[in-house]
């Protein structure tokens, strides 16, 4: 990451909005009424998927998808005026919160102002027809950074929503040249001091198969040199397989491990059980316990966690993007509680700066630890939401569980655990 990022962003949670589908109106107007709602759950930031207008041509679906960008200087008619946007912007501010939004720099769309007006920096393909990289993308083209007036372009438009929002989502980041980030991070600091960056990074499958085809590809150590906080998709496919039976919890937690070991000491991942790409946290985690001691966990994790709009509802639809596809609020279910105490912890101090380490137990069960000199804070995760008799490396003594105010009594060593979620702190001699 970026020398200067601040590891305050673990102790944040980032809340994402598809503006078309949070709610039957579709507009930003209906998302600031919701925002008291929202900042009670617990939220720093509100992550704007893209707010531009979206091209006509090869659109998928009736609507198009908000990352087949028409005009990256303009608002998306649908969702309101750029009033509207501004006044949504402020309405964030005025409770404590920030504002980023999507930047899809990659492609836009076959119609785009861009294609019309310099085709000159879009990729080509070996007929001189616009081109795509990325073959299940049929709804966008290239644009080509070689083209030095191309980042000028970009760069002014990053510069110009900068003195509007505090950051950005960038959109298949590593897909972009590391020069590029780094010149938009120093010219973008300009106009706002502290501009908070957050990359898409990608899985390493699809890093591997892009070089091997000649393209840009950034590894998320590259991707970390120009970006404050990126995603975890270098270990998500072991999260996946485990709840597909794939990999065993072990080798879950061998990878969190890794992450501590070869990233600089200020890293920051986005943590998630689900995003706007994948499916629902409850699609995949059917059952209540299995999901709050995961959702606990997600909180509990070294980096900044994310939420997607209906999450809170146990939502197990993940709305579409290419059509009208509104989240459902009605479910009956309602983690909202759960994750405002779980937002409490988040700001632990303890989860700042902390050695931090993940093993499984038996009976399929994440112990996790954050130690800060005298503080340790212990994180018990029943995956499978099952009772077991846990041997801890933690003094006997009755301590309080963050979550829900509990007992937590340890005995000769042992904790008794009933499948719940527990997250509690142990002060004592130094545990570096």
């Amino acid at each position: 990451m970026a020398k200067d990022t601040s590891k305050g962003y673990r102790n944040q949670v980032i809340y994402s909005v598809f503006v078309r589908n949070y709610t039957e109106e579709g507009t930003f107007e209906a998302v600031a009424r919701d925002l008291d709602r929202i900042q009670k759950l617990g939220a720093d930031i509100i992550w704007l998927l893209p707010v531009h207008p979206i091209g006509t041509v090869a659109r998928k679906g009736l609507l198009g998808s908000p990352y087949a960008i028409l005009d990256f200087c303009k608002i998306n008619p649908e969702y309101g005026t750029k009033d509207d946007f501004i006044a949504l912007v402020a309405a964030i501010h005025a409770r404590g919160m920030k504002c980023i939004i999507d930047v899809v720099y990659n492609h836009t769309s076959p119609d785009s102002y861009l294609a019309q007006h310099h085709p000159e920096w879009f990729y080509h393909k070996k007929d001189g027809s616009f081109g795509n990289k990325v073959g299940e993308w049929p709804d966008v083209i290239d644009l080509d950074f070689t083209q030095t007036e191309l980042w000028d372009y970009l760069i002014d438009t990053l510069k110009k929503w900068a003195r509007i929002v505090d950051g950005f989502r960038c959109d298949v980041a590593p897909l972009i040249p590391l020069d590029f980030w780094l010149k938009a991070r120093q010219e973008v600091e300009t106009v706002h001091p502290g501009c908070f960056w957050l990359a898409e990074s990608v899985e390493p499958v699809f890093t591997i198969e892009n070089r091997a085809r000649g393209f840009v590809s950034l590894s998320d150590s590259e991707v970390f040199q120009a970006f404050d906080v990126c995603y975890e998709y270098d270990i998500f496919a072991y999260f996946k397989g485990y709840l597909e039976g794939r990999h065993s919890l072990s080798e879950y937690a061998e990878k969190v491990n890794q992450q501590e070991a070869i990233y600089p000491d200020n890293y920051v991942k986005l943590r998630y059980l689900e995003n706007h790409d994948n499916v629902r946290a409850k699609f995949i985690i059917p059952d209540e316990l299995p999901l709050l001691n995961w959702t606990a966990f997600i909180y509990f994790q070294k980096g900044m966690t994310l939420l997607y709009a209906g999450q809170e509802k146990e939502d197990d639809n993940l709305p579409s993007l290419f059509d009208k596809d509104t989240v459902r609020w009605n479910t009956g279910a309602d983690l909202s509680t759960f994750l405002s105490r779980m937002y409490a912890i988040k700001k632990h101090p303890v989860l700042t700066d902390s050695r931090y380490d993940v093993h499984a137990l038996p009976h399929e069960i994440l112990y996790a630890r954050h130690r800060c000199k005298k503080r340790r804070l212990t994180g018990i995760f029943s995956v499978k939401g099952l009772s077991a008799l846990l041997s801890v490396d933690v003094p006997d003594g009755v301590y309080t569980n963050l979550i829900d105010g509990g007992d937590v009594c340890i005995k000769s060593g042992k904790l008794s655990c009933k499948g719940k979620p527990i997250i509690f702190e142990t002060i004592g001699e130094d545990m570096d």
